[in-house]
């Protein structure tokens, strides 16, 4: 039997850990970096992030550090 489970999870990292983070891989977001982790932590069938508030992309957050 299938067992769904839905969290808010809300975290901080420093300026360069998440620019450095997301330079590394080609269109990375956010919410792709949640599933990634969740994914390899645990064998998911099916996981989906949504980001509420915060910048998801790296030109987000280049937006909003200038």
């Amino acid at each position: 039997m299938s067992v769904n489970i839905k969290i808010l999870v809300q975290f901080s990292v420093s300026n360069t850990a998440l620019e450095d983070a997301m330079a590394e891989y080609d269109e990375l977001t956010v919410e792709g970096l949640v599933r990634e982790i969740i994914d390899k932590a645990v064998a998911c069938d099916e996981i989906t992030a949504k980001l509420q508030d915060g910048p998801n992309t790296l030109e987000e957050y280049d937006q909003i550090t200038q």
